[in-house]
């Protein structure tokens, strides 16, 4: 299927086609006919499937065709709430480039940095705004956004946005929102929390788009495990940064002080890298970024929480120098290197205490990640500080089977008969 078989106007396939896209991913072909018919619509989909300009490129068309008659200040109509900075940024690039023949404008605010810029373009008026939850409501009760006029609303990136707490947030600004407008709600997972939030935001019979489950990433996506002790683990990975051909890797941290350390360690290893993280300023975190899409930089090491804006197209390396302890962002995480139906490479450190969250990413992707077992730091042994937490919980496992059931208990007797026996 073409975009022109989607029945796209004119202006926007011309903006399609200069940014070399001809035919749509299959959450663009799934979602665009039920939104230009101005269906309220419930996504599950993973960054990097394309549900950008699912749902932009039929907002646009509809702001064209029913206002580029009108004259005077612009009143925004349409308003697309997303978790993190670098993700607003990036749907507002897409805007940009889709809509740059409608005369459609749009602009972005998020917080982090003053809001003199920001308030200056809402003076000018806008049809379509991208913002972050908190600078959203700040500018809201300032007086410089109404939202009286929305006519589409996009809640992008559910999980992430209650993850990171803003879900008094995102009720407040549903409380202002008129109730007859188009809604659309896109979430990477739907457990109940998600699917309630939905229910709230959407209509009494949406339109449901599902597409590529959590299992087709990992498919495509060639995995490989090294498994390293924790104090190695930046020796290995610098080691594989001078080994591995690549365009770009995209290394995960879980913490924010973990990322900072790894760019320390690789930096005197003569390796250049940044960190992107929530610590860092904006202005910090937007260079990272341009010098990362770039090619600047080849090397980014990032927080997952950092991650969820970050789309580069060449990305043909992923390395988890942390295991996540949920399964399913780890399919998120390599899903980076994947992106609308490309392959790369992931790469997964693995310590001793980390070998859980490794059966439970192998128990959801249904397969056994391959193991690189012949590498300069194997783990040949379980560092101190590891060794002295093992074993307390041994014997504290022991006492629990010797003392659970009384002194009349199987487990019990057995375990004194034994005893016997070997004297």
């Amino acid at each position: 299927m073409t975009f022109e078989e989607l029945e796209i106007i004119d202006p926007i396939l011309k903006a399609l086609a200069a940014e070399g896209y001809t035919n749509p991913t299959p959450i663009q072909e799934k979602s665009i006919p039920s939104l230009l018919q101005r269906k309220d619509l419930l996504g599950c989909a993973q960054t990097g499937t394309g549900k950008t300009a699912a749902f932009a490129i039929p907002i646009l068309q509809h702001l064209y065709n029913d206002h580029r008659n009108d004259k005077g200040f612009r009143r925004i109509k349409s308003l697309i709430v997303t978790p993190t900075r670098e993700l607003a940024i990036q749907i507002e690039e897409s805007f940009t480039k889709y809509g740059k023949y409608t005369g459609i404008k749009n602009t972005v605010i998020f917080g982090g940095v003053k809001q003199g810029a920001q308030t200056e373009k809402l003076r000018k008026g806008v049809d379509v705004l991208i913002a972050t939850p908190g600078r959203l409501l700040d500018l809201m009760n300032q007086g410089f956004i109404s939202l009286k006029n929305i006519e589409f609303f996009v809640l992008d990136e559910a999980d992430r946005m209650l993850d990171m707490g803003f879900i008094h947030d995102i009720r407040k600004i549903i409380a202002k929102l008129p109730v007859k407008r188009q809604s659309l709600f896109f979430s990477a997972t739907m457990p109940l929390d998600i699917v309630q939030l939905s229910q709230k935001i959407l209509g009494g019979n949406p339109e449901k788009v599902t597409v590529k489950p959590e299992q087709t990433t990992a498919e495509k996506v060639e995995q490989l495990i090294y498994f390293v002790s924790k104090r190695k683990k930046p020796k290995l990975l610098a080691h594989l940064l001078k080994e591995e051909v690549y365009e770009s890797a995209l290394v995960f941290s879980r913490t924010k002080y973990g990322a900072d350390k790894i760019v320390k360690f690789l930096k005197k290893s003569g390796i250049v890298a940044e960190a992107i993280h929530g610590n860092k300023s904006q202005g910090a975190r937007q260079r990272a970024l341009t010098n990362f899409k770039s090619g600047e930089t080849k090397v980014l090491i990032a927080t997952d929480i950092a991650a969820r804006g970050i789309d580069v197209k060449e990305l043909s390396l992923v390395i988890n120098f942390d295991l996540p302890n949920i399964a399913e962002t780890y399919v998120h995480r390599i899903g980076r290197t994947g992106r609308a139906g490309s392959s790369g490479i992931a790469i997964s450190f693995c310590d001793v205490e980390e070998k859980p969250y490794l059966r439970d990413i192998q128990r959801l992707i249904k397969q056994r990640i391959p193991v690189i077992a012949d590498h300069p730091f194997l783990n040949d042994e379980i560092d101190e500080p590891q060794k002295k937490s093992v074993q307390p919980h041994k014997e504290r496992r022991h006492a629990r089977q010797k003392h659970s059931h009384g002194e009349k208990s199987n487990s019990s007797n057995n375990w004194r008969r034994k005893q016997k026996r070997r004297r």
